[in-house]
């Protein structure tokens, strides 16, 4: 048999074999939403009555940490003439999608890989044939177009999207959004990037739904109807639908099915938004089984405690890898020096510190990490502080030498890499910290006004956690409580697993982080 990957989001560990795509930190919360598909009218002009939606279901399986979502939804051309439509699914940087099929009448389109001038060659052949066809186009990263041509009066358009979404935890709650459409909801005339505006409807707050296992206008005519099966393995304590009134059938305390509580009344002018925490005060673990013919696949999950006394924080080691090269000069070096005096002031004596200084070359505050001593801070404080920024941007050497570092074989170490980003050494920076993950952990904050977010995300991904970007000095304050917050408390340190009885490949990521 075979079996599954590593995949660590700061705070929980996931266990998995079944992610889709690549997953990215996002630029920004705003930005990095999936979005609701829509259709766009290319021709003819003024025809946008004429193509309602009648509607919408979802059906959403969440394994864990990954959303698996399947969405059918029903057009109609009740126009005169032939319509040309591109139909839009601008998905987040965290979904992967993997299917898309459009049927008009008796025939099926299910989207496929050409290269991109050889799928345009051969649609405009069919639409100049009079044939009914579509393009599948990826317009930018997870933004995607199925063009479709001649869909003639009282044609049905039927179209089925099928992505995975993974479910980042924020302040030990999961969120899943399915972002609903407005029926009708397109744009007539020349494409846009965006669809246009919906309205949105206060939805009135609903109560969290207790496990019982555990402690304690006129509406459009369009259809919408969710349902939603929520798994995790591990013990569910809440399950809260803000945006709908909404009923959860609890099958057992990991299994719940949540669905609307009223599905003949219209829904779909508002985002469906499910949050669920995980129960438990102590360190929870569950493991998820896939059977398959040839290959079988697991998902482990390991949850940190709801709550995280100081007593239970082992030994803390921070080596804090600060560019000074000349780009940092200004905000953004006096921004860094705020976030390590911060996060060096919150230190125990039983804690430990380094600094490595890099520009064009690296130096580093002591041969051996530092007691968290008032004097040691000192030292560090004023190291920084004559800082002024100067020089080139060597950050795989400034990397390389805070790993090789002398350690604490007891103590959780956390490299803290701050920096505007300008390198071009991405690549090998990757490598490196996904090459020490068992015994280093690796956390990035960007700061600048143009960050390089390629790098700096790609270090928190690497690292298997969050980017922290700062882009302005108002940010900076409440970005850098944020970061101390995240990084500050590690429950389990020197993770290992061990296979019995079975064969395993394919396991991500082969280096185990801390458990956070």
């Amino acid at each position: 048999m075979a079996w599954g990957r590593w995949v660590q989001v700061l705070g929980p560990l996931f266990l998995t074999a079944i992610l889709g795509g690549t997953y990215a930190g996002a630029a920004s919360e705003e930005a990095d939403k999936t979005l609701s598909p829509y259709f766009q009218l290319l021709a003819p002009e003024g025809a946008s009555d004429a193509f309602p939606l009648e509607s919408t279901e979802v059906d959403a399986t969440i394994n864990g940490v990954i959303a698996d979502v399947r969405v059918r939804q029903t057009y109609a051309n009740e126009g005169a003439a032939p319509i040309h439509a591109r139909y839009v699914f601008p998905g987040s940087t965290r979904a992967a999608l993997h299917g898309m099929s459009i049927r008009i009448g008796d025939e099926v389109t299910v989207a496929r890989i050409r290269e991109r001038e050889t799928a345009k060659r051969e649609f405009e052949t069919a639409r100049s044939q009079g044939k009914s066809a579509s393009l599948l186009e990826q317009q930018r990263p997870n933004v995607f177009t199925m063009s479709v041509a001649n869909i003639l009066p009282l044609d049905r358009v039927e179209v089925e999207l099928h992505y995975t979404e993974l479910l980042v935890p924020t302040d030990g709650t999961y969120e899943f959004v399915y972002p609903t459409v407005v029926g009708p909801r397109y744009v007539s005339g020349a494409p846009r990037s965006e669809g246009p505006a919906r309205p949105v409807r206060e939805a009135e707050p609903m109560e969290w739904a207790k496990s019982p296992f555990l402690h304690e206008g006129e509406a459009p005519a369009t259809r919408f109807a969710i349902r939603v099966v929520l798994s995790t393995a591990i013990p569910l304590r809440d399950v809260h639908c803000l945006s709908h009134a909404a009923t959860v059938d609890w099958k057992r305390q990991d299994l719940a099915e949540v669905s609307l509580a009223n599905p003949d009344e219209f829904a779909g002018d508002r985002d469906f938004i499910l949050d669920y925490r995980l129960a438990g005060n102590e360190i929870q673990s569950g493991l998820l089984l896939y059977q398959g013919e040839k290959e079988s696949f697991f998902l482990l999950m390991v949850q940190p405690p709801e709550t995280v006394r100081p007593a239970d924080i082992p030994p803390r080691e921070y080596i804090f890898v600060l560019d000074v090269s000349g780009s940092m000069e200004g905000f953004p070096l006096q921004t860094a020096k705020a976030v390590i005096r911060d996060l060096i002031g919150g230190l125990r004596p039983v804690d430990r510190f380094n600094v490595v200084l890099f520009a064009g070359g690296d130096r580093v505050l002591a041969e051996r990490s530092l007691e968290a001593s008032p004097e040691n801070v000192r030292l560090a404080l004023q190291a920084i502080e004559n800082e002024r920024g100067g020089g080139g941007t060597e950050i795989v050497p400034a990397l390389k030498t805070a790993m090789a570092l002398p350690r604490d074989e007891r103590a959780s170490r956390s490299v803290v890499v701050i920096t505007d980003g300008f390198v071009a050494a991405e690549s090998e920076v990757f490598e490196l910290i996904a090459a020490h993950l068992d015994r280093t952990n690796v956390f990035s904050f960007g700061i600048g006004s143009s960050v390089n977010r390629y790098l700096v995300e790609g270090m928190a991904k690497a690292g298997l956690g969050e980017p922290f970007v700062v882009t302005e000095p108002a940010e900076a304050a409440g970005a850098a409580r944020r970061f101390r917050e995240y990084i500050e408390s590690p429950v389990l340190t020197h993770l290992q697993i061990e296979f019995e009885d079975f064969d395993a490949y394919d396991v991500e990521p082969p280096a185990i982080p801390d458990l956070f």
